[in-house]
């Protein structure tokens, strides 16, 4: 049966960055509500921690929505609207899909999940006083427990102090969650204070969920290959377009033919109207924005080649010597292409925000629209960051640097700011004693 759709490659991505909701500029200023829904559409945000620019979850919000207050996830989280879980790999999502999450969880493979089961074989009557001791005492810190003096170890999660990888493996296995965060650091408390629902809740079967995952897969990548679906939630196997067509006999997925491809591609039946509409010339890509190395359109490197022909390696684990690009470098996603590469660095205490370098890729000219649509990304980025000056020290090609700094703010005009003032709150609490001894000695 021939495909009900046919795609030029410009008409995939189009529908692809549609579905991520980086299709066109917001149309109005953010709300809070703006900030679930985008977690929503996504199915998931990923947690990472590097802020040379803004955290990653943060950043990919602001790709989709503009300046919004960042605080809002955060207050989103501490409200029981998102939680935390593993899946693409640490991320926030929607809480009402904690039971799908938490049957995925029980039933996957993955290296903290296994992690966490080990450590529970090894040390459970430890493990379940020290759940004991957060029931009784209330939500907690890692912070709140101190370090054994002169205790080292490799880096990663056997570096951790006890009483953090005991927390992030009852988190893992599901009986604590992740109550809020300060100061982005997780406090952790009894899943049956965080979501009381969830006990209440039943679980969906193992191939209910899988079906699900792979659904929701397809609807956030708004066009796929059956090869690409797998890694949005990390699951497994690599699906086939075997595996896709029950899926399309029930008219829940379409079979798409799209340029360039030599497997079929797949779209979910939420996206037919947006793929008439593109295809029609109705919808186009308007949106020129500064993407996290962990947003969901380049976390799949194969995927990204595929459908964007931009090959990406984020570097900041190499050793200098060896990074072609830089340190964190920023995907540009410019009218429907992935036009560039931009190594920045947030200096906030200054108000200034550093481009070390910025690269075009092979065969981007750089013309004068492509030149304002930088500018404004650039600086709206600079600006919500709090960082309003823009130092830009490379480009490639070189005349590019030019050109692009008549656009931005002028250097010279960096603002001096004091430290900001600590937020006012109850006092830190000093260093825990769980009580609890392990083996080893006391806490």
């Amino acid at each position: 049966m021939a495909p009900r759709l046919l795609l030029d490659a410009g008409q995939a991505r189009a529908l692809h960055l549609a579905a991520q909701g980086l299709l066109r500029p917001p149309r109005r200023r953010a709300t809070k509500g703006d900030v679930r829904e985008a977690v929503a559409r996504m199915s998931l945000l990923q947690i990472d921690t590097i802020h040379v620019v803004a955290r990653s979850p943060y950043l990919v919000l602001f790709s989709r929505l503009g300046p919004y207050a960042p605080a809002w996830l955060d207050e989103l989280l501490a409200e029981a609207a998102l939680f935390e879980c593993w899946a693409h790999e640490a991320c926030f999502a929607p809480i009402e899909d904690w039971a799908l999450h938490r049957r995925v969880a029980e039933t996957r493979s993955h290296w903290f999940l296994d992690r966490a089961r080990r450590l529970l074989r090894r040390n459970g009557e430890e493990m379940r006083a020290f759940l004991a001791h957060v029931g009784a005492r209330g939500p907690v810190k890692a912070a709140d427990f101190e370090r054994p003096a002169g205790a080292r170890g490799k880096p990663g999660w056997w570096s951790w102090k006890k009483e953090k990888r005991w927390l992030e493996a009852w988190l893992a296995l599901g009986e604590l969650m992740v109550a809020r965060r300060e100061n982005f650091q997780r406090v952790y408390d009894l899943r049956s204070r965080v979501h009381p629902a969830a006990d209440g809740l039943a679980l969906p079967g193992a191939e209910e969920a899988r079906r699900t995952l792979v659904e929701r897969a397809v609807r956030a990548l708004g066009v796929t290959q059956a090869r690409w679906v797998h890694d949005y939630f990390r699951t497994r196997p690599r699906l086939r377009d075997e595996d896709l067509r029950p899926l399309a006999e029930e008219g829940i997925l379409v079979e798409a033919a799209v340029e360039g491809w030599r497997a079929p591609g797949w779209v979910h039946r939420d996206h037919l109207a947006a793929a008439e509409r593109i295809r029609a010339g109705r919808l186009r890509a308007t949106r020129t924005a500064l993407l996290s190395p962990f947003d969901p359109v380049v976390w799949d490197r194969e995927r990204a080649a595929g459908m964007f022909g931009f090959e990406y390696r984020l570097e900041c684990y190499l050793p200098a010597a060896r990074r072609r690009h830089g340190y964190y470098v920023l995907p540009v996603l410019r009218r429907g292409a992935l036009v560039g590469r931009l190594d920045a660095k947030a200096h906030r205490a200054e108000g200034i925000f550093e481009v070390r370098a910025l690269r075009l890729e092979p065969g981007v000219r750089p013309g004068e629209e492509l030149l304002r649509d930088l500018a404004r990304a650039v600086g709206s980025c600079a600006r919500w960051h709090g960082t309003p000056v823009v130092r830009l020290r490379a480009t490639a090609p070189p005349a590019l640097r030019g050109a692009l700094a008549a656009l931005l703010p002028p250097p010279a005009a960096a603002p001096r700011r004091r430290p900001a003032a600590p937020p006012p709150g109850p006092r830190p609490r000093a260093a825990v004693r769980s009580g609890i001894q392990p083996r080893g000695g006391p806490t």
